[in-house]
Parts: C-alpha cells; structure tokens; sequence
C-alpha cells in the first residue's frame, strides 16, 4: 500500500493537462495524524508540481486525517461524502478544489 508521501510524489504523473486549461493554483494539503504532513500542490502553465511544506500563498487549502486523504485518492472514499461527513475542511477558493479533484487520475 502506496504511503501519503508517495500518493504525492505521483501526482504529476497522474495529472490531466488537458483538463487543466488556463488554471492557475495552489492547493495546500495539511494532513494529520499517522503519515500526516504538509504538501502544496501548483497547478499552471498546464503543468502540476508538488512540494512538501507550506506554500506562502495558496489559492486553497484543505485538512483531513491523512487516513481519509490516502482512502479518497485510493478511490474507497467518496470526495463528495468525505466533504458531507466533515471529514475534509477547505479554506479558500471552494470552486478551485472542485476544478482540483477532476485534475488527476
């Protein structure tokens, strides 16, 4: 089973460049509790890029457990559900999460 850290270090392998069009983001991770930590996620130029840390100005940014973060990239949680159950926080640009989660594969 693929760790938070590597579920990030594949994102840019997993991105939709098409889908992305003229956005221009960035999307700060905050991840708790086991495997946890801070990941920011730049989207532009139809490129995706990822860093672990904070990002000084990010356009979103969303916290859960890193437990929910690896069963929602994993596909046995539903984004939309996890969002209901208060199980992920988003502060900032909702619309840009939104955009953000049809991005990757």
């Amino acid at each position: 089973m693929a760790s938070v850290a590597e579920l990030f270090e594949r994102m840019p392998e997993a991105f939709k460049a098409d889908k992305a069009g003229d956005m221009n983001a960035t999307v700060q991770f905050d991840l708790s509790g086991e495997g946890g930590g801070q990941w920011y996620v730049v989207v532009a130029n139809g490129d995706a890029t990822v860093e672990q840390g904070t990002a000084a100005n990010a356009t979103a940014t969303i916290r859960m457990a890193a437990s929910d973060y690896h069963d929602m990239v994993t596909g046995k949680l539903n984004p939309m559900t996890a969002f209901i159950q208060q199980k992920v926080k988003v502060e900032g640009d909702l619309n840009t999460v939104m955009k953000f989660q049809t991005l990757f594969s």
